[in-house]
């Protein structure tokens, strides 16, 4: 089924709308959530929770990237559910490790005062990270966006992890010249 189709099954109110969209993106989500997670229950649990936000957001937005829509929200949601876990015990977890790398480039931390400067932000990052050339833009994507651990990301390129690290270091302060070239910083 098209993305369409689904996102009208949304508008419709039809529970077709959430299987629909579990046999097309689940297994996208799940992979999502799982990097970020790392533990199957929670990923399953942060997948079902998709559904939910996306069936009670949906009559307001109407998505134009349905996988983007559905990734986004399992990612925020699966980080969400690590920060509670970590509550606790902070810095533990690769979630936490790679979120903690990349908020140095980034002015204001994690809550940036208005939800303008996050977006200008957001979009400065955007701008940044599709100028990159590959694989430089294959790892920051796989680090910082899936949240991937740097032996997977090594693994799954077919570098070292040493290549992986360097190539991350490089980009994160590209990303901060960047940011104070553009007078985000």
């Amino acid at each position: 089924m098209e993305d369409k189709q689904i996102v009208d099954l949304y508008w419709q109110r039809s529970d077709l709308a959430i299987s629909e969209t579990n046999r097309k993106y689940g297994r996208y989500c799940h992979t999502i959530a799982y990097h970020i997670c790392g533990a199957d229950e929670d990923a399953e649990e942060c997948v079902n929770d998709t559904w939910l936000r996306a069936w009670n957001l949906m009559p307001d937005q109407r998505p134009t990237a349905l996988s983007a829509f559905l990734g986004r929200i399992t990612r925020n949601l699966a980080i969400d559910r690590i920060k509670a876990k970590n509550r606790l015990k902070r810095g533990g977890g690769e979630a936490v490790l790679a979120l903690d790398e990349l908020e140095a480039c980034i002015p204001g931390g994690k809550n940036p005062e208005l939800a303008l400067e996050e977006k200008e932000l957001a979009a400065t990052i955007g701008r940044f990270v599709s100028a990159l050339p590959q694989p430089a833009k294959a790892i920051f994507v796989l680090r910082y966006w899936y949240l991937a651990p740097i032996d997977t990301i090594a693994e799954r390129l077919q570098f070292s992890r040493g290549k992986v690290k360097s190539s991350l270091f490089r980009t994160r302060g590209k990303l901060r010249d960047y940011l104070q070239e553009e007078g985000i910083c």
